[in-house]
């Protein structure tokens, strides 16, 4: 008996083996990084694309890029749901993985067959016709589709991940946690790299089919590594979504906004030792937690109907929420400074941008490099050298709080946003007295390596503000929130987005009229795309204001309390 109970406990622990640990990981980081090469890379170049296949101008095309970016960064939210709700990580990344391969094939069809898109001609001197109805919508089903796969791949991925290594069974389990987190934004990071560098200079030396074929093979490679590993993978059952707790403890305060709370009110809580009251902030919401009838709650301590009752901890999960969103909103602005992708491409393509006196030229759309090489050297700078070096020099331990940093990065938006004018200015000025006003597509006698200082600023901008907003949202939520936390900063880059799209078609409005062309003109030298950004970087300058109102009535976050409470603790011993 014994020895039949040895064998069976023996299989069950081969089983579990099988399932999860270490030999995943690369599968899982390949699938990530591969996505994340191939829908990155298709965005520098896409008003290029856009404006050059599709004969689109480039209001519409800088218009139709902020739809589609808004769509990619909101649909990990909708993903993350699906995924705790309904479908399991799995489902969810395998799904995405596909629409995402459907999508980049969809769009490489478009340099293929002449049928899909308008005629060839030249803008400049001859009218073209745009894209028919048919060939529009072709074109945004498969950009649809691509931030449907975005959405199933990246919410789900990382924590993917870290469930198969999750285990107590296997040796030395924080270390292959924290080597797998490691590898992971490594190679996110690399993957955006190689994007902006090598999938745009392939567009840009190689062609659109060989430039948009190439994404496709590796989110194919992407979808392969994804699925061959199906059988080493741990796949839990979903449970009950954060999501759908915020929206029953709404139902359940409205069901019960006419109970009247009184001094003897009972609050339910799912755990028995807790008798504590909700807080009084909100306090509208404290009516979903009241117990009055014992028939709310079973013998199990649940309770009968999640509708109609919840606990105190899912109100508060909500209240926290809803207290954050206004400091939220007060970053949306840096996120709309940061999505003006587009004109930079533009003015880079007028501008030289060889190396020196060498051959080599930088792709246009290449100049993003500089941002995502700014927030990396940042980081390690920051973390490495001067916190530390600080504490030292000051013989105590130095602490930039999260509003800080938050701030300081709104800060540096604006300044990002002054210097793009001014950079403009001189550009469109040079054009003009080197008689090339009709010319958009001359290259003028400036280098371009006067827009890094712009790019450097966006990254060190979301060095501080994005790294900053997130570590918020981690210490102010509770960790039941965790995933209400990650995708909160990309819900606001898909407001963002669709917030610049406004600000954008409103400029366009305004100063076109009926008969003269506006700021955003298709011909970059005949546009005032110096006046566009002094619109935005007014608009930056105002929102430091209400920053600072939001930030002084959020009160002390986490992090300011637990030092003030350091500080008190500090001086108590040397008294």
């Amino acid at each position: 008996m014994k020895m039949r109970e040895a064998m069976n406990s023996h299989q069950t622990q081969l089983s579990t083996r099988k399932k999860g640990g270490l030999v995943t990981m690369p599968f899982i980081i390949a699938n990530e990084a591969f996505e994340k090469v191939a829908s990155y890379g298709l965005v520098p170049n896409m008003i290029v694309y856009l404006m050059s296949d599709y004969k689109i101008g480039v209001a519409k095309g800088t218009n139709i890029i902020f739809f589609w970016t808004a769509a990619t960064n909101f649909a990990p939210v909708l993903g993350a749901f699906l995924s705790d709700s309904y479908l399991g990580r799995f489902l969810t990344i395998g799904l995405g993985s596909i629409f995402s391969l459907m999508g980049m094939f969809l769009l490489w069809l478009t340099t293929t067959v002449p049928q899909l898109k308008p005629h060839p001609c030249n803008q400049l001197t001859e009218t073209c016709k745009p894209p028919t109805n048919p060939q529009f919508a072709f074109l945004v089903f498969a950009f649809l589709l691509i931030s449907m796969g975005a959405g199933g791949v990246r919410p789900c991925s990382l924590a993917f991940g870290a469930q198969q290594i999750d285990n107590k069974n296997i040796p030395n389990n924080e270390r292959a946690i924290e080597s797998f987190f490691g590898w992971y934004y490594a190679s996110s990071a690399i993957a955006v790299l190689v994007a902006f560098t090598g999938i745009v200079y392939i567009q840009d030396h190689a062609g659109w089919k060989v430039g948009f074929g190439v994404p496709v093979i590796l989110m194919l490679l992407s979808v392969v590594m994804f699925f061959v590993a199906s059988s080493l993978y741990v796949k839990r059952k979903v449970k009950n979504s954060i999501f759908t707790s915020f929206v029953q403890v709404i139902v359940a305060a409205y069901k019960n906004r006419k109970f009247v709370v009184a001094p003897s009110t009972r609050w339910y809580h799912h755990r028995k030792d807790l008798d504590t009251g909700p807080t009084k902030r909100l306090s509208f919401l404290n009516k979903a937690c009241i117990i009055q009838n014992p028939k709310d709650i079973t013998s199990d301590a649940d309770a009968s109907d999640r509708w109609h009752l919840c606990t105190v901890e899912q109100v508060e999960e909500l209240k926290s929420l809803i207290r954050v969103l206004p400091l939220w909103s007060s970053g949306l602005m840096m996120s709309i400074n940061v999505s003006q992708s587009s004109f930079p491409v533009l003015q880079a393509k007028t501008m030289n941008r060889h190396l020196g006196s060498s051959t080599f030229q930088i792709p246009a759309a290449s100049f993003s490099f500089f941002t995502i090489a700014t927030i990396a050297i940042w980081v390690l700078l920051y973390d490495r050298v001067i916190i530390p070096t600080a504490s030292k020099i000051l013989h105590k331990k130095v602490y930039l709080g999260v509003k800080l940093r938050m701030g300081i990065g709104l800060v540096i938006s604006t300044l990002a946003m002054i210097i793009s004018a001014i950079v403009e200015h001189v550009r469109r000025r040079k054009a003009i007295e080197q008689g090339f006003v009709n010319d958009p597509q001359a290259v003028i006698n400036m280098s371009a390596m006067w827009l890094i200082p712009q790019y450097c600023l966006h990254g060190l901008a979301e060095a501080f503000s994005a790294i900053g907003q997130n570590e918020f949202y981690y210490s102010e939520f509770p960790k039941s929130m965790s995933s209400i936390a990650a995708s909160l900063f990309m819900l606001g880059m898909a407001v963002a987005n669709l917030l610049a799209s406004v600000i954008l078609t409103t400029v366009e409005n305004i100063t076109r009229g009926s008969t003269k062309e506006g700021w955003i003109s298709t011909n970059i030298n005949h546009g005032r795309y110096d006046g566009y950004y002094w619109v935005l970087a007014f608009m930056s300058f105002m929102n430091l204001f209400y920053f600072a109102g939001c930030s002084w009535a959020y009160g002390p976050c986490v992090d300011e309390t637990l030092k003030d409470e350091g500080s008190e603790d500090s001086n108590e011993d040397l008294g």
